[in-house]
């Protein structure tokens, strides 16, 4: 027998030999176009986006296509010429079957490692879109925890997918991890609810490292965000540390994000004031207040009389939120009050108690007062 007529007429798997060098020719040619198409594809995307205009149009699109492509596999890219090579060949049903199979696994792999690249991709552009640079490293915690959430979300519905796709049967599979995932919720949840108010604190940033901070009486500056707590530095010097939960229950107030510090405060001077050295004092206030750089007036009254005492309220705003400077500018008013008074005669009020003597005789009408 010759060689033609044996390569033509030797099977392999109910397939002529002839026939099975024609799908090696057709898969090499097939991963060889798929390659090009490939390498012309991220060339082209590339420079696309380095032509295009920042925030314009695709501009932000392309470049995370992109990182996508290059996530290509190339055994998987391999695998598919092969299956390629074999669609042309009229295999059996049961190796028809198993190719088939083969196609869908291969393609959902593929679209998994694109899928995983894209979601650290997005992850990471959001981090660089919404974090300051350098002051939270609590971003870089969440980015990790919902990237690993993500992928692991994404490569579980792909293995489950597969999986049915093979002949197996997932359902009792599906049903006892949602059993045991509700069993080990309600075990931590504790856990769970600290690992979620950490991801709340990175999206939502009501703080960031660095920042000075009260909740629920306490106060101090941010030192750490952990998945679990955070660890604040107080005035005093100690360490305080707060479950992220407990962080986010009550009212927070952050002062390093303030922009303005609006400043209330009172005084009272004697009751030996007369009417017109009272009526003068708002203005008085108004001057010294505004003699001060930095300060915004706003009121000052006469709100009452006291215990011995004629009581005011002075309000000013600072146009920085400086505390040291807050307190320079408050002893500056104090100290120009004091000599403003001093000039128009009026005298500060004094603590004054009145002390009743059990068994003295009580003070008649015409007595006089002392």
């Amino acid at each position: 027998m010759q060689f033609p007529d044996w390569f033509t007429t030797t099977l392999l798997l109910g397939v002529p030999l002839a026939r099975w060098s024609v799908a090696a020719v057709a898969a090499l040619a097939a991963y060889l176009v798929m390659r090009t198409a490939l390498r012309l594809a991220r060339g082209r995307i590339g420079g696309s986006a380095a032509a295009d205009r920042p925030g314009r149009g695709l501009a932000e699109v392309r470049p995370v296509l992109a990182q996508v492509l290059d996530r290509t596999s190339g055994p998987l890219l391999a695998v598919a010429a092969v299956l390629i090579g074999l669609s042309m060949l009229d295999l059996p049903a049961r190796w028809a079957d198993r190719v088939a199979q083969l196609w869908y696994v291969t393609v959902a792999l593929q679209l998994a490692l694109w899928g995983a690249k894209l979601i650290d991709v997005l992850m990471q552009r959001q981090l660089l879109r919404h974090a300051a640079p350098g002051s939270s490293p609590q971003a870089t915690v969440s980015r990790t925890l919902i990237g690993w959430a993500l992928n692991t979300a994404l490569w579980a519905v792909v293995a489950l997918a597969v999986l049915s796709n093979l002949g197996f049967n997932i359902t009792a599979f599906v049903a006892s991890l949602g059993i045991g995932g509700i069993a080990i919720a309600l075990a931590a949840q504790n856990i769970l609810g600290d690992l979620f108010a950490s991801i709340a604190i990175a999206l939502d940033k009501p703080f960031e490292v660095g920042d000075s901070i009260t909740v629920g009486g306490v106060g101090g500056t941010v030192e750490h965000v952990g998945m679990k707590t955070t660890r604040l530095r107080s005035a005093g010097g100690e360490q305080i540390v707060m479950s992220n939960t407990e962080l986010l229950k009550g009212a927070l107030r952050n002062f390093k994000r303030m922009q303005t510090r609006r400043i209330e405060f009172g005084f009272a001077v004697s009751h030996a004031t007369t009417p017109e050295q009272a009526a003068a004092i708002p203005a008085v206030v108004r001057r010294v207040v505004e003699a001060q750089p930095q300060l915004k007036f706003d009121r000052a009254h006469f709100t009452g009389f006291g215990d011995g005492a004629l009581n005011y309220v002075v309000v000013y705003v600072m146009q920085t939120p400086d505390y040291l400077q807050y307190m320079d500018n408050q002893q500056a008013i104090n100290l120009g009050l004091m000599r403003e008074f001093a000039a128009l005669g009026v005298a500060l009020a004094l603590p004054a108690r009145t002390v009743v003597v059990a068994g003295a005789p009580a003070a008649s009408a015409g007595d006089a007062p002392r």
